[in-house]
């Protein structure tokens, strides 16, 4: 591969494949020019604080909503669980390993699909959120969170 100024190089490549049997290609590239061109300075700076009515407040008073993906597909994950679970009992009443047994493994996979949409909605949230906030500031400040600290309240925990 050729970059506009030399040359790029290949490091290690990963295969992998996730529960909902989605592969991903990992790439370690290297090069002697960065790949990403350096953001020019706004002078701004903001802190965020983290808390459990909203995803987060800035110190300027704005605050991001909580999108909560899961409790919007907790119904269709929970009939599918359900489901899931019979397929694993019909197949141990009948004595099939859940590996030779084709419904239970179809509805494996549908279960491991509902779960990575949620996944890849909250990923893709806070890859959005954290990436405005980067663009917009040049100091960005965020509280120190102990969550050992938050258990021992009952209120938070």
């Amino acid at each position: 591969l050729l970059d506009r100024q030399g040359e790029t190089r290949i490091g290690t490549v990963t295969i992998s494949k996730d529960a909902a049997d989605r592969f991903f290609l990992s790439l370690q590239l290297g090069s002697d020019t960065p790949f990403v061109p350096k953001l020019s300075r706004t002078n701004r700076q903001i802190g965020i604080d983290l808390n459990t009515e909203n995803f987060l407040t800035t110190s300027d008073g704005r605050t991001v909503a909580n999108p909560r993906y899961y409790r919007t597909i907790k119904g269709k994950l929970a009939k599918a669980q359900r489901t899931l679970s019979r397929r694993q009992r019909r197949a141990k009443k009948e004595q099939r390993s859940l590996r030779e047994s084709k419904n239970y493994q179809k509805q494996r996979l549908l279960v491991a699909k509902i779960h990575a949409r949620v996944f890849d909605r909250r990923h893709d949230f806070l890859q959005r959120t954290s990436t405005a906030l980067i663009k917009n500031q040049d100091l960005v400040v965020a509280e120190e969170l102990r969550s050992k600290n938050l258990l021992k309240n009952h209120a938070l925990a």
